[in-house]
């Protein structure tokens, strides 16, 4: 691991980068991203949609994408991560839980911890940053994600180009862009995680209400 002096920063100057790239918009800031960490930096991405992989991989087409493949996704999941690779060219890297993870089914008290979290840990291993999609206004647990932060956790910069940016926002920029839609949105799944813990939203509901809707989980731990 590589400590935030050894990158020759301090957590007052990555605050105040923060600032500055949420003033400049999410290309500048994957720009940056980019231009100072190099090959070291990653994206882990959920595919719930693509607005980050296109953002990010006009920038840098070779940058490495991770997908965290619980072995609980929708087939749907899978195949819009198929075709996400396919229209990319992606240098896409597929993690799997290891065997640890099999005595946790989906929704059990582990699961995402070996099904997720380690498994990031891993894919991350000699990286020095890391992108995400993460959005504040996905939910209140998440209404102060700022848009450079020190991941404690993984000793690494983490950075969240689209941390203002709202789901109108993301809906107008895949229109413009003419992205491909994952296939459940249509189906009423506003916030797509693994199927067995995650349901259609109903109608006035927030989008976030139908993952984990029979336990009082609100995150899988990679964010948190």
């Amino acid at each position: 691991m590589t400590s935030i002096r050894e990158m020759g920063m301090s957590l007052a100057e990555v605050a105040e980068v923060s600032r500055t790239l949420e003033a400049a918009g999410a290309v500048e800031t994957i720009r940056w991203t980019v231009a100072k960490f190099g090959a070291g930096v990653a994206l882990a991405c959920s595919f719930q949609d693509c607005v980050i992989v296109d953002l990010a991989v006009a920038i840098d087409p070779g940058l490495e994408v991770v997908f965290l493949d619980t072995e609980f996704h929708f087939p749907e999941t899978l195949a819009f991560v198929e075709a996400v690779r396919e229209r990319y060219r992606l240098n896409l890297t597929v993690t799997h839980p290891d065997g640890s993870a099999d005595p946790w089914p989906c929704g059990s008290v582990q699961c995402c911890q070996r099904r997720k979290v380690e498994p990031l840990f891993r894919a991350l291993e000699g990286k020095s940053a890391w992108l995400t999609g993460l959005k504040r206004s996905d939910a209140a647990t998440r209404s102060h994600t700022p848009v450079v932060a020190w991941d404690e956790a993984r000793q690494m910069i983490k950075v969240n180009p689209l941390a203002a940016w709202t789901d109108d926002d993301i809906a107008a920029y895949i229109a413009a862009h003419d992205l491909p839609i994952h296939p459940l949105f249509a189906q009423g799944y506003l916030s797509i995680g693994c199927a067995p813990t995650t349901r259609r939203v109903m109608p006035g509901e927030d989008p976030r209400a139908g993952r984990w809707s029979e336990s009082d989980q609100t995150e899988c731990g990679l964010h948190s």
